[in-house]
């Protein structure tokens, strides 16, 4: 039986339903939920401002302020799909939602091979809490875990595969596409297991060295060098400031003065390990329980200890940094769906399991429509400020900063404002709608506060207009 036709059948299954239910579940949860401060946000705007100015070399932050911090591969999906679609948060999260399912059914061999419904490792990613979240979230750290996966399943394919140089070459594809997804953090988690590995399993100089090395590298390079020259000559000190700056001071220092563009993140050291645990939840709990009493198991199945290794060295890594966040674990989600899919035909209550997985993302509908939830997700986003009945009609300002949801919804309209302005434009009657940081309401005179009326009152900040 050809594989499309296996795939016929796996969608024909129930588990055909499952698949499709999870995906448009994520699919109706990129299309209403706002773009959140501050990161998703931040890449929407910049998304935005590509699509609208025309440079696809130089991502910006704001208009002509260049935006350094990562390389553009998210930004230029995200600006293609909403120079078809239009600039709304569904057309941006639409490369990412198609990319997601796409790694999940790339994942349809491997259920094939245990002799399995192909869609069961698909099912169990999307159920893991931090893939799910990511099949629909701006950011670049879905990219980066499919360059690793190209990487490290190339690399394995290559070992064990009849077609090794097609296998090879996507090794390096991955380690090129890793490059324009988020820099040499790419080798940093590929390249290490990977020699553990063959450490290990004493694979031999000369198989290593049957990798297409010369042709792999050159295709890496093509892929990746263009926009990296471009981008130092287009805007000259972003390769230190990149290099260095992203990759080294921020690793060892959360508080890294240097910093442009992000917010502290200080961790108490190991923390990744808690995120690990709660974005693979449940099968986190089902991995734990496989590998206590079969450690040996694991040393001696090459495709096991292949996977764990994969799993363990990111979170490894990021235990002595302090500046991390949860989406630092993503890439180790895709071996996490592979190795339940290898334990699926013993697994003990599997069913309950599979049960508890796939419900938690139908539960979500139900949350989402919560008073709570809703006020929760207005409060992490000025989308209802901007979109204001009465802010329509006139210009839009911020103290004592603009947000970026504030900029994408504004298209880029919204100006920060000074107190001395704003006092000038309050005695001319010139008419304005401003977004106040409570903390700052302080620095403007009671006269000037008398003349604004509020249209919008948050926790952190309100919404007036001039009376």
């Amino acid at each position: 039986m050809s594989l499309v036709e296996k795939m016929k059948n796996d969608f024909r299954s129930p588990y055909g339903w499952v698949f499709v239910l999870l995906a448009l579940i994520r699919l109706f949860f990129n299309a209403v939920i706002p773009l959140t401060d501050k990161t998703e946000a931040r890449y929407g705007e910049i998304a935005r401002l590509m699509a609208e100015t025309g440079n696809w070399i130089v991502p910006q932050i704001d208009y002509g302020v260049p935006f350094w911090a990562k390389p553009p591969l998210s930004t230029w999906l995200s600006a293609g799909s909403i120079s078809l679609l239009g600039d709304d948060e569904f057309a941006l999260r639409l490369p990412f939602w198609i990319m997601a399912i796409s790694i999940a059914l790339l994942l349809i061999p491997y259920g094939h091979q245990k002799k399995i419904n192909g869609l069961i490792p698909g099912i169990v990613l999307l159920t893991l809490p931090e893939f799910f979240l990511h099949a629909g979230v701006l950011s670049t750290d879905l990219m980066l875990s499919f360059s690793v996966a190209i990487t490290m399943i190339g690399f394995w394919e290559f070992l064990h595969s009849e077609k090794s140089r097609i296998s090879g070459l996507l090794f390096f594809v991955g380690i090129g596409l890793g490059l324009l997804a988020k820099g040499p953090i790419i080798g940093v988690l590929s390249f290490p297991p990977l020699f553990v590995w063959c450490i290990i399993h004493r694979i031999s100089l000369k198989r290593i060295f049957q990798i297409p090395w010369l042709l792999g590298g050159l295709l890496s390079l093509l892929i990746a060098f263009p926009w990296y020259y471009l981008m130092e000559v287009n805007s000259p000190g972003f390769i230190e400031y990149f290099l260095v700056g992203e990759h080294f001071l921020r690793f060892i220092d959360s508080s890294w003065s240097g910093d442009k563009y992000g917010f502290p993140k200080q961790q108490p050291l190991g923390i990744i390990w808690a995120f690990l645990l709660a974005g693979a939840l449940p099968w986190s709990f089902v991995l734990m329980g496989q590998l206590k009493n079969k450690l040996k198991k694991v040393w001696d199945d090459p495709w096991q200890l292949f996977l764990w290794l994969w799993i363990l060295w990111t979170p490894f890594f990021f235990t002595f940094s302090k500046s991390l966040i949860h989406t630092y674990t993503l890439p180790v989600m895709i071996p996490i769906a592979l190795l339940i899919t290898h334990h699926w035909p013993t697994l003990e209550r599997k069913k309950s399991m599979f049960y508890i997985a796939v419900g938690l993302p139908v539960l979500l509908i139900g949350v989402y429509f919560l008073e709570p939830t809703q006020k929760i997700l207005s409060s992490s986003t000025d989308k209802t400020l901007v979109f204001h009945p009465e802010v329509e009609s006139s210009e839009l300002y911020a103290f004592p900063f603009k947000s970026y949801s504030s900029q994408f919804y504004s298209k880029g309209k919204i100006k920060i404002i000074t107190p001395d302005a704003l006092e000038k434009m309050v005695e001319d009657s010139t008419s304005f709608s401003i977004i106040i940081k409570k903390r700052q309401l302080e620095d403007f005179p009671s006269e000037v506060m008398s003349k604004l009326k509020l249209l919008r009152e948050r926790r952190k900040d309100g919404l007036y207009q001039l009376k």
